[in-house]
């Protein structure tokens, strides 16, 4: 290559490494300017919530008043508000739903939980694994077999709350909005979700993961969404003999891969019927936290009790073990939001909170429940 073919090339190659490094200062100076915005993600300060707050909780619960609000927003350059008149709920108060959510539902502690901004969640799932070999360094590479993967989609439904209160107690301020978003909304809630991640039929709704089919067929030999059981021998029973023996063979129906986060998930009546059982030297196989904070523990897995998880009975699928956060997930879209209704029950005004919530089971293996059954 000649000495001018060199130099021309050395300038391109300057050329097109000084409009990329100009290009990605262009977007770390709009992605600056941008949290550096009042409201936005990065920089919430204390003030702005406060104000917000107050223009939520004086303005709008209170008055129906939404120039508060929007004086806010056209500041972040952001909008919370629907054009069904919805308003989000803000972000302080949320945050302490969702506080109270974690711990008013036991099971949204232990599963996944994606935030998604609009729409369905969609994800693929693989279910055949992806084959693979050794080989040395001149060796010939094979072809392996793809993997196999089955999609999942999740539709959020929605839940409400819906409050009323006269405009005298209003301007009384005998309603406590924040109070009843922070309890009374937030424990509803809780009960609706929690009862939707056992049982829900997944129309509007979580589809629980009882609801699934179920098999005694291994990992390798079932269906895409069909979930393992362990029988107990006994019809609406633990065994006879030996009734803790049948725990550990539903901990070891699941793959080694999942025990490591894995946990029991039984109600209380089934729960103070296994803190009976013994092992052979006469040890309670349950054991309680040994310090406040630490979960109780069987077989030396932590123990979540649901109050929605069925009692023992014929057939029943009272007790499941498993790595809940791999076996599933549960999807929301972002915040709450209140709807502000004075005028279709006068002289209530009516306030609707909604809290959007979908999910589904999307790893059948990493789940494995015991059902009362002879046969």
């Amino acid at each position: 290559m000649e000495m001018t073919d060199l130099k021309a090339a050395i300038d391109d190659y300057t050329d097109t490494a000084e409009m990329g490094l100009m290009e990605v200062r262009s977007r770390l100076d709009g992605l600056e300017t941008r949290l550096g915005r009042p409201g936005s993600a990065g920089t919430i300060t204390p003030e702005y919530s406060a104000e917000h707050k107050s223009a939520f909780l004086q303005g709008f619960m209170k008055k129906g008043d939404m120039d508060g609000l929007k004086a806010l927003e056209s500041k972040a350059l952001s909008t919370s508000s629907d054009s069904d008149g919805g308003v989000a709920v803000p972000l302080v108060i949320d945050n302490e739903i969702e506080k109270q959510l974690r711990v008013l539902s036991p099971l949204r502690s232990i599963v996944k939980v994606k935030t998604v901004d609009g729409g369905n969640y969609r994800r693929l799932v693989n279910t055949g694994g992806t084959a693979s070999g050794w080989v040395g360094e001149t060796g010939a590479r094979t072809e392996t077999a793809t993997p196999s993967l089955e999609k999942v989609e999740i539709e959020p439904g929605e839940i409400y709350a819906n409050a009323a209160a006269t405009q005298r107690a209003l301007d009384d301020m005998q309603f406590d909005a924040e109070a009843w978003l922070n309890e009374e909304v937030a424990e509803e809630f809780a009960a609706q979700e929690g009862a939707a991640i056992v049982n829900g039929n997944g129309t509007n709704k979580p589809k629980g993961f009882l609801t699934y089919t179920t098999s005694t067929d291994d990992d390798d030999a079932r269906t895409f969404g069909e979930v393992q059981h362990v029988i107990t021998g006994a019809d609406g029973a633990f065994p006879a003999s030996d009734p803790a023996d049948i725990l550990i063979d539903l901990v070891h129906a699941l793959s080694a891969r999942y025990r490591a986060g894995a946990r029991f998930v039984m109600n209380s009546k089934t729960l103070a019927m296994v803190r009976k059982f013994k092992d052979a030297d006469g040890n309670f196989i349950w054991r309680a936290g040994l310090s406040e904070g630490q979960p109780d523990t069987l077989l030396g897995y932590p123990v979540v009790e649901a109050e929605d998880m069925p009692d023992v009975a014929s057939g029943s699928l009272s007790i499941a073990f498993g790595n809940f956060e791999r076996a599933y997930t549960l999807v929301e879209r972002s915040g709450t939001r209140v709807l502000r209704d004075p005028y279709t029950n006068k002289p209530y005004v009516h306030f609707y909170a909604t809290r959007r919530v979908g999910g589904a089971l999307v790893n059948d293996d990493a789940l494995k429940l015991l059902k009362f059954a002879a046969a």
